[in-house]
């Protein structure tokens, strides 16, 4: 599909405007809040409780944002809308209640987590939570299954792949070579047809993502910027940013 423009427009918020000195904690409503006062969209994350219900949360475990242990696909909705972060009075929230907080007055990028173990219920599910949503919203995922699917299940979104060029990170240990390497240089692409791509900010200037965005078309947005020589690179290489810790300009406002 055709890329609305408003994917573009507004520089994105990671997980939403959080700042914790001000007891705003990430991908809360408190954060989203925050993002829509200052014209900001939104990205956020989702999981699923154990009960099957999407839940708005980055981490697989609890233990860095509320002080509890355990993974947060062991707690059942209800347990979740009680669990209080650290330094914040922000509960996590359904996916659903974070879209009707935020009730099409920006933009929502929303990320899918996915253990890459070919499980789509996830996908299914916000897929499912989105359909009668109103508001300017797309979705993106690490994983090109979900992408894939999504692509299918609500083709109207705008639906895009989170790439980086090395994967050497520990936390990516898991995957297979092959999978590194498709993930890597887009070899996907027939398969997922994703509408965008969001890249790893450090690998911007790599062939993969530069050839997709100037040969294929594909808009390309740049994760997770925080310095203003990241805005500097995001400004040549990228057409939109997922920021987090300042206020920034949009990439191309000052050209």
């Amino acid at each position: 599909m055709s890329v609305p423009d408003w994917l573009m427009q507004f520089p994105i918020a990671h997980r939403g405007l959080h700042d914790i000195s001000l007891g705003v904690i990430e991908n809360t409503i408190s954060a989203a809040q925050r993002a829509i006062d200052h014209g900001f969209a939104i990205e956020c994350d989702v999981q699923s409780s154990a009960d099957g219900i999407v839940m708005v949360f980055h981490d697989d475990t609890l233990d860095r944002l509320t002080g509890r242990s355990g993974k947060i696909n062991q707690l059942n909705c209800a347990q979740l809308e009680l669990t209080e972060l650290l330094n914040s009075k922000d509960t996590i929230p359904t996916f659903v209640t974070f879209l009707e907080k935020v009730n099409g007055r920006v933009p929502i990028i929303c990320e899918i987590k996915s253990e890459f173990d070919g499980n789509l219920e996830l996908a299914e599910k916000t897929a499912q939570a989105v359909r009668n949503y109103r508001g300017p919203l797309a979705i993106k995922s690490f994983d090109p299954l979900v992408v894939a699917a999504i692509s299918k299940l609500i083709p109207e979104r705008p639906c895009g792949f989170i790439g980086e060029s090395t994967y050497d990170d520990p936390e990516w240990d898991f995957l297979s070579p092959s999978q590194k390497k498709s993930m890597a240089c887009l070899t996907h692409l027939d398969q997922t047809r994703p509408d965008f791509l969001s890249w790893y900010i450090n690998d911007l200037d790599q062939g993969p993502p530069q050839l997709a965005r100037k040969l294929l078309g594909l808009p390309l947005m740049t994760w997770t910027i925080r310095t203003n020589e990241n805005l500097q690179k995001a400004r040549e290489y990228a057409d939109q940013i997922v920021f987090e810790g300042f206020i920034p300009e949009s990439p191309h406002q000052s050209e």
